[in-house]
């Protein structure tokens, strides 16, 4: 897997998160972690960040018990990020 073949993050739902802007996700690429799948790179500051395009993929995934998750990359198509258990989780985590 190269950098190009990263899953981009096709949608975020997740309000007040800094990367967000009209539901496009503006980082560069994210984690996905912890016991929830949560966004790792969820931030709330009150300022706009990111790039100026929706460009973010999933640069890491440390959920090894998702079916998407291979060798901590993930090799979903694509994913989506919203509020779950957490303020923001990849929805798109399905348990091995």
């Amino acid at each position: 897997m190269t950098v190009t073949d990263l899953p981009p993050v096709h949608e975020c739902t997740v309000e007040g998160c800094s990367y967000n802007h009209d539901t496009a996700c503006h980082a560069g690429a994210i984690s996905v972690t912890g016991a929830n799948a949560g966004c790792g790179t969820f931030i709330q500051l009150g300022t706009d960040g990111g790039l100026t395009q929706n460009v973010a993929f999933v640069g890491a995934c440390h959920r090894a018990d998702c079916i998407h998750n291979q060798d901590l990359e993930c090799h979903a198509e694509f994913i989506r990020v919203g509020a779950g258990a957490d303020p923001a989780d990849c929805l798109t985590f399905q348990r091995a």
